[in-house]
């Protein structure tokens, strides 16, 4: 449904299965051609959304956007521009597909408004079904309506209430309120309708491009260095441009303005123009120009707040002609930043210059608003137009201009600190979690790399499991949004397959955090670090599984070959959904549900039934069999599987009895992970470190219990 807009521009609403499977997914994304993503709209639908006196024209060909031009300002070009984001900027959402918008912006570089035409975000998909819907999306981008490309931008993630439209802070950002548990989707909508539109409002209004520095500099009111003029023009200062009759015939040579300058073609040497600009605000140029009793009269006039520059010439040419009218801009002047042009107006101001040459042949005040986005701190161009008449009865008019550069010296001014990158910002935003989860792996990672004393006792091994296990399956899960999903990875495949980089990763923090350690923890421990410690909807599993027991539910039992071969079936889930993610995107978004993790954690079991009875019957049957879901059709599993075989080093120690024949081990292992010979498994060990215990345990471990009796040690 589209936005109600304001009236002057309206629109309507060995080697292994687990080997042979990775070397055919390389294969498969070989073969697969690459994604192609741009817009469907044709000029037909835009019409529909514009009506009356509003015309749209042609899509054009060297910008993917249709211009919108009003009957009512016939010859003034186009008032609007409309286009679709994912023309423009393609930004791979979380599931690794772009979403799409239809934006309009307006001469001015305002929004006119932001419609949702596509998505593929898992927390916005399956309004029928019991997910969130698109609704909340389509009330984040209704934000953007009478907003401004020019603003710095933030997304709320408190409850702000600020729906309205328009900029909420003084300091000009625009406050957008966010989306609880979708907060990396919508800081990637946001970055995709302020690149996309950029790119429009530089292409096509003029707007310089976006730099880094952040907010304009402030003037340094403390700073005050008294100084003559020639030392102002040496330092910079005051900015100074030269030209004589010969530079200026220069620029007209080959026009019909050539060789129309008698006096220019006489006196070559001569001086034409002599071109002076001083920013006046700065108090060491404003009183050394002015004088202390005129530059505060000045200031005080200055009610407004604008940006003052004196600006004055001497030679032939002045900066204003004999029907200059004070008060107005001059023909003759231009002021531009960044290849943006600035309203430059006359101040209605004649200044008695206390220091400055004596020939000037005007000498006058001009001013820019302070809502006009310059940045007086930063290089600036001063533009003198020149203009030369061939003819006397219908003389043929050119002209050219010449430019003077000026930045004052960066002493005089403050440079707040440039804005955050969107991702930066949040990561800030998130730093308390990013803390505390680091914290916790920082700890894992302790006990990890010395499990010997926390599972000698085998209490204080329960203790310590548990514990870990409900702040993952708590805080990760259900608090941080911290659950790694196989989205991520077919995410990741549709992003690079079209020619794409991971940026978008980098708006999820703590789940980033996690891919990195669960990376490097596959070279220490093999998969068993995060399928065993670090997933919440494993360790939720794990207790379902312990209250069975305390229950006394019937387990299933499940012959060690049988439940062999039945784990392959997760392999073949993660190449079905692989698959699908190179070959057919769409369908690879819904086969993604195999995954109970969005009804768990992103909607937390808020879900209508067919998604909730799947995750309940899962966990049921996690009561029965150890771990169903992990160890049968878990495609992340799979994914941390092959992941698994970077491990460099066989962590659980082994004696020669281990299987031959002591099966304590296998025994106490509820993952079936150690052979009957007595060899882990890694790719199925869950790092409980049950085994670990035992193996260290006099109590519990029969090899040493046996040669103690003997009254023999064995060695550990």
């Amino acid at each position: 449904m589209f936005h109600t807009l304001p009236a002057r521009l309206r629109w309507a609403p060995r080697p292994g299965p687990g080997r042979r499977l990775l070397m055919a997914m390389w294969a498969l994304l070989a073969l697969a051609g690459d994604a192609a993503w741009a817009g469907t709209l044709a000029k037909a639908d835009i019409e529909r959304r514009f009506g009356h006196p509003y015309r749209v024209e042609d899509k054009l060909a060297d910008l993917p956007v249709w211009p919108v031009a009003s009957l009512l300002e016939r010859g003034a070009g186009p008032v609007a521009y409309v286009f679709e984001s994912i023309d423009l900027a393609p930004l791979p959402g979380f599931e690794g597909t772009p979403m799409n918008f239809l934006v309009s912006i307006d001469r001015k570089g305002e929004f006119i408004g932001v419609e949702l035409l596509g998505q593929s975000e898992p927390v916005f998909t399956f309004r029928d079904l019991g997910g969130l819907g698109d609704s909340l999306l389509r009330d984040f981008v209704a934000q953007y309506a009478g907003r401004n490309i020019r603003q710095p931008y933030l997304i709320s993630t408190g409850p702000s209430g600020n729906r309205s439209g328009q900029a909420a802070r003084p300091d000009g950002v625009a406050v957008l309120d966010g989306i609880s548990k979708a907060t990396t989707s919508v800081r990637i909508v946001n970055q995709s309708v302020l690149d996309a539109a950029g790119k429009v409002a530089r292409a096509k209004l003029g707007f310089a491009e976006r730099k880094e520095g952040g907010r304009a500099a402030l003037v340094r009111e403390d700073v005050y260095d008294p100084v003559g003029f020639a030392q102002m023009l040496e330092n910079g200062m005051v900015g100074r441009l030269q030209v004589s009759n010969a530079q200026i015939e220069k620029i007209f040579a080959g026009t019909e303005g050539a060789g129309t300058d008698e006096l220019a073609l006489a006196r070559p040497g001569a001086r034409f123009a002599d071109l002076y600009i001083a920013y006046l605000n700065a108090p060491t140029i404003g009183r050394a120009i002015l004088g202390d009793a005129q530059y505060r009269a000045v200031m005080r006039r200055n009610f407004e707040r604008r940006h003052l520059w004196w600006i004055a010439s001497a030679g032939r040419y002045p900066i204003v002609a004999d029907d200059f009218i004070p008060g107005a801009p001059s023909p003759r002047l231009a002021m531009s930043q960044n290849g943006t042009f600035l309203e430059l107006r006359d101040q209605d101001y004649e200044p008695a210059v206390a220091a400055g040459p004596a020939d000037l042949n005007a000498s006058r005040l001009f001013g820019v608003n302070a809502t006009a986005g310059i940045d007086p701190g930063r290089p600036l161009s001063l533009e003198l137009t020149v203009t030369r008449a061939k003819g006397s009865v219908m003389p043929t008019l050119v002209s050219r201009r010449i430019t003077l550069n000026y930045s004052p010296p960066a002493s005089l001014f403050a440079y707040p600190p440039g804005p955050a990158p969107d991702w930066l910002q949040a990561w800030k935003a998130r730093r308390v979690d990013l803390a505390v989860v680091g914290l916790a792996l920082v700890l894992l990672a302790v006990v990890l790399a010395r499990p010997r004393w926390i599972a000698l006792e085998a209490r204080r091994l329960r203790l310590f499991r548990l514990g870990f296990l409900g702040f993952t399956l708590a805080y990760i899960g259900w608090h941080a949004q911290g659950q790694l999903s196989v989205v991520q990875l077919t995410g990741a495949i549709k992003t690079l397959k079209a020619g794409h980089g991971l940026a978008s990763y980098l708006y999820d923090p703590v789940a980033l955090l996690l891919i990195a350690f669960t990376s490097v923890s596959f070279i220490a421990w093999g998969r068993g670090t995060f399928c065993g410690w670090l997933c919440p909807f494993g360790a939720l599993q794990e207790f379902v599984g312990l209250l069975a027991r305390r229950l006394r539910v019937p387990r299933l039992r499940i012959a060690p070959r049988v439940a062999r071969r039945m784990e392959s079936t997760r392999y073949l889930a993660l190449a079905v959904l692989v698959g699908a993610a190179c070959l057919f995107p769409s369908q690879g978004e819904t086969l993604n549900e195999v995954e109970p993790f969005k009804t768990a954690f992103t909607l937390g079991l808020s879900r209508t039934w067919p998604f909730l009875a799947y995750a309940l019957a899962l966990l049921a049957a996690g009561a029965c069999y150890y771990k169903f879901f992990c160890r049968f059709l878990c495609p992340l599993g799979a994914a941390m599987s092959l992941g698994g075989r970077l491990r460099r080093l066989d962590w659980i120690a082994r004696r020669a009895e281990c299987g031959k024949p002591c099966q304590r081990c296998a025994a106490v292992c509820q993952y079936d992970a150690i052979e009957p010979g007595g060899a882990v498994r890694y790719d199925a060990c869950f790092q409980c470190l049950e085994c670990v215990g035992t193996y260290h345990d006099a109590r519990r471990c029969v090899p040493v219990m046996l040669h103690l009796k003997k009254g023999r040690s064995l060695e550990r």
